[in-house]
């Protein structure tokens, strides 16, 4: 059986193309070489509390996976995050502090707050307040996000804001990743103004009451299950990809399978192993795309036994306080319909030197730190564990080049597209995006071809 289209790879991507495919008419089959479908969004319940293990949530301001959501007929399942009370807490010196208002990332868009922290020394202070009288240059190369903010704002700064809030996000290295592509809007506030809190201070100020992060009340796992019946998915391990004088044939467990379409949704590595004898350039560009390793540890407590007060959402570790833990979410603050009214649910972020630890280690490990940082002896009730091995990419310096000449690379191959969190964000908006401009584009082609197969919905296609 030759298939229209074949997609590899079912994470959030796949299955937003295999959903827009559908909506048109086009019934793809799905390749996933676990047993699971939704790559690292999975969602768990435990004890009446609704555990992420994965993203926990997605940005407002970017539209297409709420776009998506309404799709699939789940607005009605929709929260923002309680932004009136979201209150970051950095660790310094072992302790608790209050993260400044105004901070847009780590550029400051409030001064009274960023002169009060005792997050800095005044040294800090007057290096950061000296920046506003920075002047507009000319655009310049590429640089690491790290080299990029110590010009502007100096060392402190780095280590006890900008560096925790990047670890939290990306699970990085400031000093590897890519300005461009990780802070490309202030790097544009820097060519036009010179002073990112110049030009920070300069932006419109955001309008309407939506939050800064949405999810679903039962967790994005809903998403993955509304999205399921968009693809013919079998469990299958890729091998290899290569190109026929009709389209593709793709070898999954030994058995071969032909297409005319073909969507490679996978990590960035797993895309270059697969498409090594089909592009060989391509496979060590693709290989060259760095992912880092994370664990998820969610702890349930039962209120009347937790010793500790949750004012916030939460706090972030800086790499020089650093052991285990990057970050720890108050879930039940940040999120409502997450956690029971007698419960208490901690959602720590832990980096790759967690992942050999034994569960219990693990485990060990979280509270010991969360007692020192937290005082916290309560005896949580239960655990959840999720390890996510080389899940999340890296945009290292000189990212725009790669995914460039990826792109260029690609076009040259009629009917092969790339989508997933390796190429231009990672984030699920981002991820959904890219599986349906896929799918817009074989839904092109096909009009382009004058044969559209049976059950065809041109009045559906993507916008």
């Amino acid at each position: 059986m030759r298939h229209k289209a074949l997609i590899i790879g079912g994470g959030i991507s796949g299955l937003s193309a295999a959903y827009y495919l559908s909506k048109a008419g086009i019934h793809p089959r799905l390749l996933e070489r676990k047993p699971r479908i939704g790559g690292v969004i999975q969602t768990s319940v435990r004890q009446g509390c609704v555990l992420e293990e994965g993203p926990d949530g997605f940005l407002g301001a970017k539209p297409w996976a709420l776009n998506l959501i309404r799709e699939l007929g789940l607005a009605d399942q929709v929260i923002g995050s309680n932004d009136h009370s979201r209150i970051t807490y950095i660790v310094k010196k072992g302790k608790l502090v209050r993260m400044p208002e105004g901070l847009m990332m780590m550029v400051p868009t409030k001064l009274m707050p960023i002169a009060a922290t005792p997050l800095l020394s005044w040294s800090a202070k007057i290096r950061m307040g000296l920046e506003i009288f920075r002047k507009p240059k000319c655009a310049q190369p590429d640089r690491s996000v790290y080299d990029f903010l110590l010009d502007h704002y100096g060392q402190e700064s780095i280590d006890y804001l900008a560096e925790p809030l990047l670890a939290g996000v990306y699970g990085g290295d400031p000093r590897e990743m890519s300005v461009n592509s990780v802070l490309a809007r202030f790097v544009d506030l820097e060519t036009r103004y010179g002073s990112l809190t110049r030009g920070a201070l300069a932006q419109p100020r955001p309008k309407g009451t939506s939050s800064f992060l949405q999810t679903l009340k039962g967790g994005l796992g809903q998403l993955i299950e509304a999205l399921c019946p968009s693809a013919d998915v079998k469990q299958a391990n890729v091998e290899t990809v290569e190109q026929t004088p009709g389209g593709f044939r793709v070898r999954a467990d030994g058995s071969w399978l032909e297409a005319d379409h073909v969507v490679v949704a996978t990590p960035a590595g797993d895309a270059a192993n697969i498409l090594e004898s089909l592009q060989p350039e391509l496979s060590h560009l693709l290989a060259g795309i760095p992912y880092t390793t994370s664990v998820t540890l969610s702890l349930g407590y039962r209120k009347a036994t937790f010793d500790h007060p949750l004012n916030g959402h939460g706090f972030l570790v800086p790499k020089k306080e650093r052991k285990y833990i990057f970050g720890c979410t108050w879930v039940g603050n940040k999120f409502n319909h997450r956690v029971p009214d007698d419960m208490v649910v901690l959602r720590c972020f832990l980096g790759a030197d967690a992942m050999p630890l034994s569960d219990g280690a693990l485990v060990g490990a979280a509270r010991a730190e969360l007692r020192g940082i937290m005082g916290l002896e309560a005896e949580p009730v239960f655990h959840n564990i999720a390890r996510w091995p080389d899940s999340m990419a890296q945009y290292t310096v000189g990212h725009e080049q790669r995914v460039a000449r990826i792109e260029e690379i690609v076009r040259a191959i009629p009917g092969l597209y790339l989508a997933g969190n390796a190429y231009h964000g990672i984030g699920i908006p981002d991820c959904v995006r890219m599986g349906q401009e896929a799918a817009t584009r074989i839904i092109a082609r096909f009009e382009q071809a004058g044969h559209e197969p049976a059950g065809y919905k041109p009045a559906l296609r993507p916008a």
